[in-house]
């Protein structure tokens, strides 16, 4: 059955237009206990996500905007988005592979290369297929030396709401050239409600013993570290603001938490990262994934600028990032997991984000 209006309040309209010459649409997906995904093939951007608190009422979870417009006019956050083809940061734009150096990466973020560019998989437009009322799949096709990278890459991403009130995102991937590849969901959650003013309140564990420490400019140096001893131990359940401003050295070049933790599993096992709880809602967020990392992103840059879903805005802080994924600058560190993808290869990966109530 077709709708003009999704439960969150946002109108189809207002993301029908042409981008790039292909047609832009808002896809609405619903589960049997009434939980919303609202998800516009711009980008492969998750707009809203309505999942129920503890009293019963449904709550949006994830900041977004209220048309497609704004994701164009707003200053670049990666609302929502799949980032790639590299998801996170590449060290100054450059990297070797098989004795060919690729040095023509943009450099958008300090001296360094983020989430696959000017263009990257955030500002394209994906081909959509509805699988049924509860899924659909988003494909495109990158070419070779789009942005900078080798390899015509061609990705498919599956999005999925279940019954349990689990939203599964299944990516696979295939090169004709060896290439780099770390594709993540840049979705921002506030569990209190998108557009609450802080997510300081929140409850975050982490199943990590080690995390990649950086430098000044979020490239990982040295080691992994251990978490223990330090405030970037989430082993046991702290809140987020309880520790943020710590004077830790690492917490001041990331101006908060913007870090990979190395999560305790087995290669490509599907396993537990991260719960996240909102004590305002009793609304609980447990993070699975087949990834060896995750990036907690307590959003220190979100300005508070621009009026979001509801005329609210998104201030500093205001909403937490836990981004699966492969290491940041994998293609410069050879000791870490490898995101390299060649020919007769298929990347294949998947995460869970599983909501109940307290």
């Amino acid at each position: 059955m077709e709708i003009d209006q999704t439960l969150s309040g946002l109108q189809i309209a207002d993301f029908e237009r042409l981008v790039d010459g292909k047609e832009v649409t808002l896809c609405v997906l619903t589960n049997k206990k009434g939980s919303e995904l609202a998800v516009t093939n711009y980008g492969a951007i998750i707009v809203s996500l309505m999942v129920p608190a503890q009293n019963g009422t449904m709550t949006d979870v994830v900041t977004g905007y209220r048309k497609l417009e704004d994701y164009f006019a707003s200053e670049r956050s990666y609302l929502g988005a799949v980032c790639g083809r590299y998801g996170n940061r590449i060290a100054k734009g450059c990297f070797s592979l098989d004795g060919t150096v690729y040095d023509q990466l943009v450099i958008n973020n300090g001296p360094n290369h983020l989430h696959g560019g000017v263009k990257g998989f955030d500002s394209v437009v994906w081909d959509v297929q509805r699988l049924d009322s509860q899924a659909i799949e988003l494909s495109y096709l990158s070419v070779d030396g789009e942005e900078g990278y080798p390899g015509t890459l061609h990705s498919i991403i599956t999005y999925f709401l279940s019954d349990d009130d689990e939203l599964v995102i299944t990516y696979r991937a295939e090169t004709d050239k060896p290439t780099v590849l770390n594709l993540t969901n840049h979705s921002y959650f506030n569990l209190s409600g998108a557009g609450d003013p802080s997510i300081y309140d929140h409850q975050v564990t982490i199943n990590a013993d080690y995390y990649l420490p950086t430098d000044d400019s979020s490239i990982p140096f040295g080691m992994p570290e251990k978490v223990e001893n330090t405030p970037m131990d989430f082993r046991e359940s702290h809140e987020i603001g309880e520790r943020i401003d710590h004077a830790f050295e690492q917490l001041v070049f990331g101006a908060g938490y913007d870090h990979t933790y190395i999560i305790n599993k087995k290669p490509d096992e599907l396993s537990f990262a991260v719960r996240c709880i909102s004590p305002k809602t009793g609304i609980v967020m447990d993070v699975f994934t087949t990834e060896p990392g995750v990036q907690m992103y307590t959003g220190n840059w979100l300005s508070g600028n621009y009026p979001g879903k509801y005329g609210r805005c998104y201030p500093r802080r205001s909403a937490v990032c836990f981004e699966t994924q492969h290491f940041p600058d994998s293609p410069n560190k050879h000791d870490y997991p490898t995101s390299v993808l060649r020919p007769g290869e298929v990347f294949n990966s998947q995460t869970v984000y599983r909501f109940s109530k307290i």
